[in-house]
């Protein structure tokens, strides 16, 4: 339960419930017994604890153990192989006192559980112990699962040789990003479909010390015809079938491109330095730097990643793609490309090594720094409609840790800070906790575009210098300010809706009424460019 999204036990309990009157024991009754009663049970008391339990009859069993290593065929077999024994418990999950039930209906069994939720780079051994389990018996690879998957793996296992549904709250990066192309084609297959989901909302529960954290409920059982229902915002909609994106009546999956899809600009990532962080300036360095030594100036470059980009914080960095005799005998250049080749020269990777013989140079040198840029950050808070972008003039270096566009024309700008590019990867490239992340192969390159004719570049190309001029009036306030969506200046807001509306009318000759309309539309287009696309083709197979 997202209550334990801080972190939790270090393992996963679960919960299991027989009941024999199911028609008494609704589906939402066992989630509230989960968040109200095994999560706050340290906080109240027994007769509190007690109030709470479900209305179960004739008799109950629960058990607690960790879900991802317990095999849940043998702590709760088919109904037809497992009697029911009552059992003592005196505890926050004490004997329930039934009264008998003499209905005759097959019993119901209800698995409920608490695992922390964790992304890969955030488990502890213990839980990537306890995923590698239970990925064993699966093609899949759990280095990169959130610790939750392991739960769609074994309620998977469960329903494989039985009747059966499953449903989890779970945090919404399990439908997002890489994890979809990695884990959702095999946790699927051809047997299973998810049959109904609510997308993306914020958490919130009456337990003691609950964690805000953004989740979707998504429902999975055999294939099987009928309708499927998507749940957004309080409504319901009828759908034929739901993606791994929870997008309705798409299931493609996107996976990571080298180049664009569509006839849009390329994007790499900025340069790296690998330099134990000797070739960077703070504002106070680089100007002391040149008082000392003005000839100098021509090597110090803005240098600019994410946060530079999104608070307006300079920095610079010596850019010396070329060795430049002179100036490297300038004693505080020289001392900083002496720190650079010691540190490199100490590294245990053989390629940082090699690089110990050019320590003037970025490690990776991904421009010539005389390129206008459009620079795009590789994360964004919620809290903003649009992603962090910037036209760069020439001269300014782009960091590894942001992305850019390289003398391409201007009206790729419109597209990377348009809300349609943002709903497509907020979906594809997913969140880190609650913010976006950005990637250049995996939201801008595969990001669907229909052919533009002269006429739309034109006209992106007037809606980009709109943004940046309505900017430009509210100098000197950073993209962190000038986005937060509560001060956002409304002429900027008009400018960017005058831009979002130029883009939406190229794909469907009006705005979009919302993200799915925007997210439908960008998949059906995707589909089918990928599907025009020529296949590699087999390489024949040598005569014997």
């Amino acid at each position: 339960m997202p209550e334990n999204a801080s972190g939790g036990s270090s393992s996963s309990s679960s919960l299991l419930i027989r009941s024999k009157n199911p028609r008494r024991c609704q589906a939402e009754n066992p989630l509230k017994l989960l968040s109200e009663f095994a999560g706050p049970a340290l906080y109240i008391s027994q007769q509190e604890a007690r109030a709470m339990v479900l209305p179960l009859h004739r008799t109950g069993q629960i058990r607690t153990d960790n879900a991802l290593t317990l095999n849940w065929h043998t702590a709760c077999p088919p109904v037809a192989d497992s009697p029911i024994v009552e059992h003592d418990l005196a505890g926050p999950t004490g004997r329930l006192l039934l009264e008998p039930d003499t209905e005759a209906v097959e019993p119901e069994t209800y698995i409920c559980g608490n695992p922390p939720y964790k992304g890969s780079q955030g488990q502890t051994d213990e839980q990537k112990d306890d995923l590698r389990r239970a990925f064993a018996e699966t093609t899949m690879s759990s280095g990169s699962a959130d610790y939750v998957l392991g739960w769609f793996v074994k309620a998977r296992e469960y329903i494989a040789n039985a009747n059966g549904r499953f449903a989890f709250v779970s945090t919404n990066s399990v439908h997002q990003g890489r994890q979809v192309a990695r884990f959702w084609p095999s946790l699927l297959g051809s047997t299973l479909e998810i049959f109904f989901a609510e997308p993306s909302f914020r958490w919130s529960n009456l337990a003691t010390n609950k964690a805000a954290v953004i989740v979707s409920v998504i429902g999975i059982q055999k294939r099987q015809s009928g309708p499927k229902r998507i749940f957004d915002s309080g409504l319901s909609r009828q759908v034929q079938f739901i993606g791994p994106y929870l997008v309705p009546d798409h299931d493609v999956v996107v996976d990571e491109r080298r180049e664009p899809l569509a006839q849009i600009g390329s994007m790499r990532f900025g340069s790296m330095p690998n330099d134990g962080g000797n070739l960077i300036l703070e504002s106070d360095d680089a100007a002391a730097l040149i008082s000392k030594a003005p000839e100098a100036k021509s090597l110090i470059r803005p240098f600019v990643g994410t946060s530079e980009l999104t608070k307006g914080v300079p920095r610079y960095c010596l850019w010396m793609p070329e060795s430049s005799p002179n100036l490297l005998a300038v004693d505080e250049i020289k001392a900083r490309v002496k720190a650079v080749e010691e540190v490199r020269r100490r590294s245990s990777r053989p390629t940082t090594k090699a690089l110990a013989s050019t320590p003037h140079r970025f490690g990776e040198i991904r421009q010539t720094g005389q390129e206008v840029v459009i620079a795009v950050g590789g994360a964004s808070s919620e809290n903003r409609d649009y992603l962090p972008v910037d036209l760069l003039p020439a001269g300014w270096i782009v960091s590894n840790l942001a992305y850019g566009i390289f003398d391409a024309p201007l009206w790729n700008f419109a597209i990377v800070t348009s809300r349609l590019h943002l709903a497509w990867v907020a979906t594809v490239c997913g969140k880190l906790k609650n913010d976006y992340r950005y990637s250049n192969t995996l939201g801008w390159n595969t990001f669907p575009m229909p052919a533009l004719t002269d006429h739309n570049k034109s006209d992106l190309s007037r809606s980009a210098e709109n943004i940046l001029l309505a900017r430009a009036a509210h100098f000197p306030l950073s993209i962190a300010d000038l986005y937060d969506r509560e001060k956002t200046p409304d002429d900027l807001k008009r400018a960017h809706e005058s831009n979002d509306e130029v883009l939406e009318r190229i794909f469907i000759g009006r705005r979009f009424r919302n993200d799915t309309e925007r997210l439908e539309k960008l998949f059906e287009l995707y589909a089918s460019m990928t599907s025009e696309e020529p296949q590699p083709k087999k390489k024949a197979k040598r005569a014997a």
